[in-house]
């Protein structure tokens, strides 16, 4: 009866956090069509009227031809070539460049923006994240355990719980402050956004969801120093780290109310993690 309840009380929390998941992503969904729907037509019809109004001043151009010149502007895009400019532009390969890059593919942020044309730079594009990526987990995750284990110290030498909630308060802001707020202006400064969009851009890169509709360094009529995107990667990997850690604390927490709420809850993640323990001694034997 006592193992009945407890896998009801599992069965209900998997319930109740894939019904929460599907109604979020569907949500979303609505949201973003409202919001987005009615822009995307503007944005069509403004773009067909300019083709019109091209047609009509270069009578020498056939409609055929201009959608022939609108794919050569699409497939230079998706090259990562910039079609405003000359060819005087900076190049999108050069080593600091490329090290943003690496870091894109092992974060598997993957911006869309630019991506390698050789069949040889593809295969080794696959190689280079097949590696990459679990080492970039595990590099990610050590660092965690790092910063984990210096918090905990730090939270033995605390004498009441109001200090901790203080310390962990203030790493909190202060690593907010460091990857989600000064970034963000500096991304804006240099590369003439507005803070909104710097911390648009900030977020959807350590979320690792990439959109690559903003991109650092990617603006042909900007002079950036060299290191500029080698600074970026960098701000990527370390504050992606931080993150990490956040997100995980958020977990424990939320893992920590259902324990409250449902009691039983984790005396059947004991019995399961002794009884996989068991299961693999078994195994050995």
């Amino acid at each position: 009866m006592a193992s009945f309840q407890l896998a009801r009380v599992k069965l209900n929390w998997t319930v109740l956090l894939s019904v929460a998941y599907f109604a979020y992503l569907l949500v979303g969904a609505i949201v973003f069509q409202i919001l987005e729907r009615e822009a995307e037509i503007n944005n069509r019809d403004h773009f067909q009227l300019e083709k019109l109004h091209f047609l009509t001043n270069y009578t020498c151009l056939d409609g055929a031809a201009l959608e022939k010149f609108v794919q050569v502007i699409l497939d230079a895009w998706e090259n990562g070539v910039n079609p405003s400019g000359n060819s005087t532009n900076p190049s999108n390969w050069d080593f600091s460049s490329s090290f943003f890059f690496a870091g894109t593919v092992v974060t598997t942020i993957g911006y869309g923006n630019l991506s390698p044309s050789t069949v040889a730079g593809q295969v080794f594009c696959v190689f280079y994240a097949l590696f990459g990526i679990p080492l970039n987990l595990a590099f990610l995750k050590q660092l965690g355990k790092f910063v984990t284990v210096h918090l905990g110290r730090l939270k033995r030498g605390m004498v009441s719980q109001t200090v901790e909630a203080l310390a962990m308060s203030l790493y909190l802001v202060s690593g907010s402050l460091l990857f989600l707020v000064i970034p963000p202006l500096l991304f804006s400064y240099v590369e003439g956004w507005s803070f909104g969009e710097g911390f648009y851009f900030a977020f959807i890169t350590l979320s690792t969801i990439g959109f690559g509709d903003y991109v650092v360094g990617a603006d042909p009529g900007k002079e950036y120093i060299s290191v500029y995107r080698s600074l970026a990667g960098l701000w990527i990997i370390f504050a992606l780290a931080w993150l990490a850690l956040i997100l995980n604390m958020g977990a424990r927490m939320m893992e920590h109310v259902v324990v409250l709420t449902h009691p039983g809850f984790k005396k059947q993640e004991e019995e399961e993690d002794t009884s996989s323990c068991k299961l693999e001694d078994t195994s050995k034997i």
